[in-house]
């Protein structure tokens, strides 16, 4: 009891000590950055400020200019260079000479970096969520679950264990190399390339950027020319906290423009890091196969919804309309498929009715409604189009949301939410990825029913499984060839942020966040050094030094078999064999004959 009472005591003072060092909040500088361009104070008389009215039928590819506007009211909000391959080149070269500079920086440096950006989100999250949303069409709850929370998710897991998982990490060395030292090193990579998309314009500038740049890297980012707007205002949110470290400048850099502005980013970098369409993540694969550097594709999704018959219904209708209205809200691809157990599908479909005829549609800035505009234009006739596919082939629209408020011009740019019931996979709404408010519910009668049907798509980024019994949720979902899997939740796992993140089949290739994130934006380079040097050295034994000897492959042959033998008594045969061979060899007036003698 004597010698265990200080102990306790000394641990109690340690954890007492480190509790009191939490409660004194880290010395972090505030930066201030110029929003006064972004504010929409109703008092704005800017001279380019007009309804803008897109062009139809053909892309922005041959301007020279990215045209920045609201999807919600159409509001003109000005313009950015489309870069020509030339200037995306001299700027990933200047973002290369930053990054030898950053390369020596300290973690304590990176961490210091983090830490500005958490605390002006912190202090500016209306500022940064009326920006996404203007350049989005999405609501602020939606810019705050997805843009905010998120990326402060993920700050916070790299200030905590960021360091740990960049730092050596040594390995076993194996029986041959018992007197070696082995261990795995993560080194800079150099420049970071990433092309992202509209979706989550603050998040998807974020991410990336982060983990290059707390692994030592620099990072140049290619937004889409969806949201430029947006994409250049928090650029300057980047570029002030950096400056307040001292990092060097264009370590962070952002360029905007079309197709050949992506490309030339790709010829330039050393690793690409790509969100968006399979499509265009095929090309680049192509691309990047020219100069053999790794990539991260984060595709689309199709995600399947599974509910058993022992699921609350209630409750998950409420996730499961979350799910959708976050899906549209934030133009991303969720759950697009939703497979009912046939026991509960009436109750569940009538619940699901019930929330969707309560939302209302409408200029998230405006007004208090559920979900926003559609970003892209002319996306809503698609979706319209999908619907209709599932009519003509015998689907039926269950419900509706209503509309708001919205400008006569900018209907086309908004899309109700709709439950669709009596769908089949034969349905283009099934196997296309929709990106849009649609709920499609299917029935099912078994597990092995549901297994198949969601396994029966070209998409594999995640599902979700809802059953009163969570080892059958889990059962389930084990069997779902997918990279991200929910069991009794919906989109929890991106919350995890030491959790890897990707698809399979046409979902992507690769991971980001997580440690296999941080570290794919390293140089993972193995080590091997000797363990007791100088006392003790690598040495050719001599029955395989040059020129060999005539029993060289003898020694060989019982060297592997002392070393790996299954069979202790044969490995102690072997190693005595071993050993009598090195005392012939080295008894031998010769040192032993040669077999070139």
């Amino acid at each position: 009891m004597a010698f265990w009472w200080p102990l306790f005591v000394l641990g109690f003072a340690y954890a007492i000590c480190r509790f009191l060092l939490m409660l004194i909040p880290p010395n972090v500088p505030s930066i201030e950055v110029d929003a006064s361009d972004v504010l929409d104070d109703g008092n704005q008389n800017h001279e380019n400020s007009f309804i803008y009215i897109p062009p139809r039928g053909r892309t922005q590819q041959s301007d020279k200019k990215v045209q920045w506007y609201e999807p919600a009211t159409m509001k003109y909000l000005g313009y950015s260079a489309a870069l020509t391959p030339d200037e995306v080149k001299e700027h990933v070269a200047q973002a290369r000479k930053a990054q030898k500079i950053w390369a020596k920086s300290s973690f304590k440096q990176r961490r210091q970096f983090l830490r500005i950006l958490l605390k002006y989100i912190i202090e500016h999250q209306e500022l940064i969520c009326e920006v996404s949303s203007r350049d989005t069409g999405k609501t602020m709850v939606d810019a705050s679950l997805g843009e905010i929370m998120t990326t402060c998710e993920k700050i916070t897991w790299l200030l905590s264990e960021g360091e740990r998982w960049l730092k050596p990490e040594y390995r076993s060395s194996g029986r041959a190399m018992l007197h070696k030292r082995s261990k795995v090193e993560f080194h800079p990579l150099g420049v970071i390339g990433a092309i992202v998309s509209w979706n989550y314009p603050f998040h998807n500038i974020f991410n990336p950027m982060l983990a290059a740049i707390f692994s030592g890297n620099g990072i140049v980012i290619k937004v889409s020319e969806h949201a430029s707007w947006s994409g250049c205002f928090y650029f300057r949110i980047i570029q002030s906290a950096l400056a307040a470290v001292g990092a060097p400048e264009n370590l962070v850099d952002i360029v905007t423009g079309f197709a050949e502005t992506g490309e030339a980013l790709v010829s330039s970098v050393d690793k690409l890091i790509f969100v968006g369409s399979p499509g265009v993540g095929r090309m680049i694969m192509r691309n990047a196969s020219e100069t053999l550097i790794p990539v991260t594709l984060e595709l689309g999704g199709k995600d399947a919804f599974i509910v058993c018959e022992d699921a609350d219904v209630d409750h998950v209708a409420q996730i499961a309309v979350r799910a959708v209205l976050q899906s549209s809200g934030q133009n991303c691809a969720g759950a697009e498929r939703f497979y009912v157990h046939r026991e509960i599908y009436t109750s569940f479909v009538t619940q699901v009715a019930k929330i969707i005829k309560s939302v209302s549609v409408g200029p998230p800035l405006s007004g208090r409604y559920d979900m926003g505009a559609i970003c892209l234009q002319e996306h809503s006739e698609r979706l319209q189009s999908l619907v209709n596919d599932a009519l003509v082939k015998g689907a039926e629209i269950i419900a509706r949301g209503s509309f708001g408020h919205i400008s006569e011009g900018a209907v086309d740019q908004f899309f109700p939410p709709t439950v669709l019931g009596n769908v089949k996979h034969t349905m283009k709404l099934m196997q296309e990825e929709a990106f849009g408010p649609i709920m499609p519910i299917m029935k099912f009668s078994t597990d092995e029913e549901v297994v198949n049907l969601a396994n029966d798509s070209k998409y594999g980024l995640g599902c979700a499984v809802f059953s009163g019994s969570q080892r059958r949720a889990k059962e389930i979902a084990s069997q779902i060839h997918c990279g991200v899997a929910a069991i009794n939740d919906f989109a929890s796992n991106y919350m995890c942020q030491s959790l890897p993140f990707g698809g399979v089949k046409d979902s992507g290739y690769g991971r980001f966040a997580g440690v296999e994130g941080l570290r794919a934006c390293c140089l993972v380079k193995s080590v091997v050094e000797d363990r007791w040097w100088p006392f003790i050295k690598t040495k050719i034994p001599k029955p395989i030094q040059y020129p060999v000897a005539e029993n060289a492959f003898e020694f060989q042959e019982s060297l592997v078999e002392a070393l790996y033998s299954p069979n202790i008594w044969d490995r102690l045969r072997a190693l005595v064999n071993v050993l009598k061979l090195l005392s012939d060899q080295q008894n031998s007036p010769a040192n032993g004959k040669r077999r070139n003698d």
